[in-house]
């Protein structure tokens, strides 16, 4: 065989795990893996803030929405008109006199 050809059959049948250097590569392969890891970790963590986000902003515009709905509600409460029917439901009406002015004087001592 050719060297190449059992370096190949060498490292796939893992040769480089039993040999006498085994315990450098051991570490690089421990080190490695623990890298990938910390990788997989990570990539996990920015997906669950990503759906976080996602979940936060589709709160925020039903809020949104909420707020607007209710602004709108509460304008159509405070128009003369509506204040107007509720008043003469409950049995007031406008008054037939204008009001008159109050003024008051302070005379010095």
């Amino acid at each position: 065989m050719s060297k190449i050809k059992k370096s190949v059959y060498g490292f796939l049948r893992g040769s480089f795990l039993t040999d006498e250097s085994a315990f450098k590569n051991w570490r690089i392969i421990i080190f490695v893996v623990g890298l990938l890891l910390v990788m997989i970790s990570s990539s996990h963590k920015s997906d669950q803030k990503v759906i976080k986000i996602a979940e936060l902003n589709k709160l925020k515009r039903e809020l949104r929405a909420e707020y607007i709905d209710t602004g709108t509600i509460l304008m159509r409460m405070k128009m003369e008109s509506s204040i107007r029917e509720k008043a003469i439901s409950r049995g007031l009406r406008p008054s037939e006199t204008p009001p008159k002015k109050i003024k008051v004087t302070y005379k010095d001592n």
